[in-house]
């Protein structure tokens, strides 16, 4: 998938930092990798300094005209920053001079970085979640998703489940009879019914299901990194009361990805 990296909108100044500190070491961790390894599977958070997984950082680059872009899909060109995926982690880069340093330049950064951030994330889940009904790979609907459920495989003679998908705004009463069906199966409720619906091809949507598969792999690796980035249940929007979801994960404590 392509995310819309081009998006643009008024940016901070230039974030320009003194020589001296651009030779400063940039934080714990180099002594387990360079700073400018891309290579493995393992990447340097330039906010934290810590040492990680890339399937739980983010990487961003340095545009042309100096503004930090997010890469989600780790093919821009220049030298990859990488931010563990955490709402703490993103506000502590984009203080005063944590990317210009990393960067070794005078950067800008987007004062809405973070909220351009989780909509090109959830643009990515949804266009997942489509992909994956026109392979196939998804059924929804109450009782075809329990029905899938009890089976153990998604369609007929299919993969077994990977995920489900649980719309925000859906009853915990009929999420709950879904998830006891498979207490240990991961649940994403990122999303609200009417956006599932669209990216499903549907008048409505409150339960799907995900075959395993490069896809469901895909959706859930972007689902956690935006889950990470909204940061933790309590500090969820105030209309997230008693009705509504979760997070990746639930209430009930089915285990996040």
């Amino acid at each position: 998938m392509t995310e819309r990296n081009d998006e643009r909108t008024p940016t901070a100044a230039a974030d320009a930092v003194p020589d001296q500190e651009l030779a400063q070491d940039e934080g714990a961790g180099t002594d387990h990798l360079p700073a400018d390894d891309e290579k493995g599977p393992l990447r340097r958070c330039i906010a934290s300094g810590t040492v990680g997984p890339k399937e739980s950082m983010i990487r961003f680059v340095i545009g042309p005209d100096g503004e930090v872009v997010p890469d989600l899909e780790e093919r821009l060109p220049g030298r990859g920053l990488w931010v563990t995926a955490d709402r703490d982690a993103l506000a502590k880069a984009m203080g005063k001079s944590v990317f210009a340093k990393a960067a070794r330049r005078a950067v800008k950064v987007p004062p809405d970085l973070a909220e351009r951030l989780e909509r090109l994330l959830e643009r990515r889940c949804l266009h997942a979640l489509g992909l994956a009904r026109r392979a196939g790979h998804v059924l929804a609907g109450y009782e075809k998703v329990r029905e899938a459920l009890r089976a153990n495989q998604v369609g007929r003679a299919g993969p077994p489940p990977s995920l489900l998908v649980e719309a925000a705004d859906g009853s915990l009463d009929q999420r709950g009879k879904v998830t006891a069906l498979a207490p240990s199966l991961p649940v994403i409720d990122l999303f609200e019914s009417a956006a599932m619906a669209a990216a499903l091809g549907r008048d409505h949507a409150v339960h799907a299901v995900v075959a395993r598969g490069r896809l469901a792999a895909g959706l859930a690796r972007d689902a956690a990194r935006l889950r990470g980035l909204k940061g933790p249940q309590g500090d969820r929007d105030a209309h997230h009361d008693s009705d509504k979801g979760w997070g990746v994960g639930d209430k009930a404590g089915r285990p996040a990805m």
